[in-house]
């Protein structure tokens, strides 16, 4: 399978390996089987991810959302620390490889018909590339009519221009 990075550097903390073809997980069965059987049987989309929720496992405040395809899934499994995989670069990425600021997952569900994973993880610094400890550090005014102005709720816990390269973040 093409990588989608021929003749191109992939940003630092993103491997530019090839993607196996092979999947670990045996293919979803019956839905009765996805939304009570006990095997992980991952139902990828047709870009062959599925949507990662992370979560702070102290405060269950939201972190992240991001993708996993079936290696980055079991890479996350296999050694507790969180990989995702990049849409906008079609690679992996270990979380915190370039800033230091990993993710030690502590728990990981599936959801009922296992299209979506939600891992539970021990955060350091910040999660998000805009230096916030969330990528949700925004509020959206309920109630109001007329132009929406986004709220700020969060402060930088990290200075992304001292990390990330310009326009690399």
């Amino acid at each position: 399978m093409d990588s989608g990075l021929a003749g191109k550097s992939p940003r630092p903390g993103m491997t530019a390996e090839p993607m196996s073809d092979k999947s670990p997980f045996a293919s979803p069965g019956t839905v009765a089987d996805l939304e009570e059987g006990s095997a992980l049987t991952p139902k990828f989309d047709a870009d062959g991810l599925v949507t990662c929720v992370a979560t702070d496992a102290a405060s269950g405040d939201v972190l992240m959302v991001a993708h996993m395809n079936a290696e980055a899934l079991a890479r996350t499994i296999a050694t507790g620390e969180a990989w995702y995989f990049s849409r906008s670069r079609h690679s992996l990425w270990k979380k915190g490889e370039t800033s230091g600021h990993t993710q030690r997952v502590v728990e990981m569900r599936v959801d009922c018909d296992q299209d979506a994973v939600w891992i539970k993880v021990e955060q350091v610094a910040g999660a998000c590339h805009t230096g916030r400890r969330s990528c949700f550090y925004r509020a959206v005014p309920l109630g109001k009519a007329g132009g929406m102005r986004l709220e700020f709720r969060d402060e930088r816990v990290f200075d992304p221009k001292a990390i990330y390269p310009a326009g690399k973040s």
